[in-house]
């Protein structure tokens, strides 16, 4: 799905505008990333939780060449899904 579809179907279900639905949705993702980015974690109970996986600096191999090359330390956003959500995919 696409977020054109998925904004489609926020719009049909809600009876907001495309547009109304579209500014929502990017105002809800907006949020999420700006809690990610102050490195807090936020959840929807029964949903899940968006949280900031901490990765450590290492050593890794060029694909190509072989070559041993250093990787910095980095921050990547999870997602750890809610019961609620999982059961719905049994």
């Amino acid at each position: 799905m696409t977020k054109a579809e998925f904004i489609e179907n926020i719009s049909r279900k809600t009876k907001l505008t495309k547009a109304q639905a579209g500014r929502i949705l990017d105002t809800t993702l907006g949020e999420i990333a700006a809690v990610l980015k102050k490195g807090d974690s936020i959840s929807f109970k029964g949903f899940g939780t968006f949280m900031v996986s901490k990765r450590k600096a290492r050593q890794g191999r060029h694909p190509r060449t072989g070559a041993v090359i250093d990787i910095a330390a980095s921050n990547a956003p999870r997602f750890r899904p809610g019961k609620q959500l999982k059961d719905t995919l049994k």
